[in-house]
C-alpha cells in the first residue's frame, strides 16, 4: 500500500472511530511492532542510500500527522466518557432524602421523669441507693426480721444469706435516715427485682418511693401530698381514697386508689366496675423503722409512701400488657415519640 494510501485510510479511520478502545486499535494498526507505518520504516533499509533520507523524512511527517489527529480524537473521546461516567454518577444533592431517626425517651423514662419532677415542686429530694443491696436495708432495718412472714410476700432474689437483689427501693430511705438529720424529704426512684412474671408483673420493674420525716407530720399531711401528685399525674379530675391494710414498715398502712381514669369513675372494664383503680401503698412511718435509722421517734414522724412505675405509666399512657415495656418493640416506643 502506498504512503498516500495509508495517510488517507488512517484519516478516514480516525474520524470515524466511536470509542476509546477503537482508537488503541487504531493506534495498534498503524503504530503497532507489525503496524502499516512501522512497517513503512523497516522497508527504508531497502532503499536506495541517496533516496533514504527523502523517504524517511517522508514517512516520518505522515506519522506526524496520524499521530496528531489519532491524539486529539483521543483526548476528545476521553473527556467525552469522563462527562457521560460523571452524569451517570452523579448525586443529585437536590434530592429529598430518607429523615434521619430521632431517638426518644423510653415511656418508662419519661414516666419517671414526670413523677420525679411533680415531686421535686412539691419540695422532695431525690436519693439514690444500689440494686444489689445488704439484708440489713431492704428488710432488717424496715422492721422485717428474718423471721417475719411479710418477707414472704415477696419472691427475692438472693445471691447469698445477706446479700440480695433490692425488692423495694425503700432501701434508699433506710440509708437515707442514718445519713440524713430530721426535717427531711427524700424520693427515690429505681429498678428492682421479685420473681414475677405476667401482664401486670415482670421481674425487674421500677418503683418510686417518698418519705417525709418531721415533728407533727399526719395522715392528712400524707393524703395531702398523695391527692396532689395522683391530679398532677391523671389529671385534675382524680379522686383518691385510702383502705386500710398492712405493710411491716408503716403504720397505720392504707392503699390507695384513684378514681378511674379510664371511664372517668363510671365503671368499665379496667376497674371492674368498681370505679377506683388501686395505685400505691403508704402509711404513717413505723417507729421502730425510726429508731433504726437513729431517728427519735417520741420527737418526730414521718409518712412514706411508693408507686409501682410501670404500673402508673400502663394507667397514664394507656398500655394493656406490662411487657411491652422490655419487649423492645420498635413499633410500640415510636408511639412515645
Amino acid at each position: 500500500m502506498y504512503l498516500e494510501d495509508i495517510k488517507k485510510e488512517a484519516i478516514k479511520e480516525v474520524n470515524e472511530v466511536k470509542s476509546v478502545s477503537e482508537i488503541n486499535a487504531l493506534k495498534v494498526k498503524y503504530f503497532g511492532k507489525a503496524g502499516l507505518i512501522t512497517e513503512e520504516l523497516k522497508n527504508l533499509r531497502n532503499v536506495p542510500n541517496d533516496q533514504k533520507a527523502a523517504r524517511g523524512a517522508e514517512i516520518n511527517a505522515v506519522k506526524k500527522e496520524i499521530e496528531e489527529l489519532v491524539n486529539e480524537v483521543e483526548k476528545t473521546l476521553k473527556t467525552r466518557e469522563l462527562e457521560d461516567k460523571l452524569m451517570n454518577e452523579q448525586i443529585d444533592v437536590t434530592l429529598d432524602i430518607n429523615p434521619s431517626h430521632i431517638g426518644s425517651l423510653h415511656p418508662l423514662s419519661i414516666e419517671i421523669n414526670k413523677i420525679s419532677n411533680i415531686l421535686v415542686n412539691l419540695g422532695f429530694t431525690q436519693v439514690d441507693g444500689p440494686e444489689v443491696e445488704l439484708d440489713k436495708y431492704n428488710f432488717e432495718m424496715l422492721n422485717v426480721p428474718s423471721d417475719h412472714p411479710a418477707r414472704d410476700m415477696q419472691d427475692t432474689f438472693y445471691i447469698t444469706d445477706n446479700i440480695l437483689l433490692r425488692s423495694q427501693t425503700s432501701n434508699t430511705q433506710a440509708r437515707a435516715m442514718l445519713n440524713l438529720k430530721p426535717p427531711f424529704k427524700v424520693f427515690s426512684p429505681g429498678r428492682v427485682f421479685r420473681n414475677d412474671l405476667d401482664a401486670t408483673h415482670i421481674p425487674a420493674f421500677y418503683q418510686i418511693e417518698g418519705m417525709y420525716v418531721e415533728e407533727n407530720v399526719s395522715m392528712a399531711d400524707l393524703k395531702n401530698v398523695l391527692l396532689q401528685i395522683c391530679k398532677a399525674v391523671f389529671g385534675n379530675d382524680t379522686k383518691i381514697r385510702f383502705r386500710s391494710s398492712y405493710f411491716p414498715f408503716t403504720e397505720p398502712s392504707v392503699e390507695v386508689d384513684i378514681s378511674c381514669p379510664y371511664c372517668s369513675a363510671k365503671g368499665c372494664n379496667l376497674c371492674k366496675n368498681t370505679k377506683w383503680i388501686e395505685i400505691l401503698g403508704a402509711g404513717m412511718v413505723h417507729p421502730n423503722v425510726l429508731e433504726a435509722g437513729g431517728i427519735d421517734s417520741t420527737k418526730y414522724t414521718g409518712y412514706a409512701f411508693g408507686f409501682g412505675l410501670d404500673r402508673v405509666a400502663m394507667l397514664d399512657q394507656k398500655v394493656n400488657d406490662m411487657r411491652h415495656f422490655v419487649d423492645n418493640n420498635i413499633k410500640f416506643l415510636k408511639q412515645f415519640k
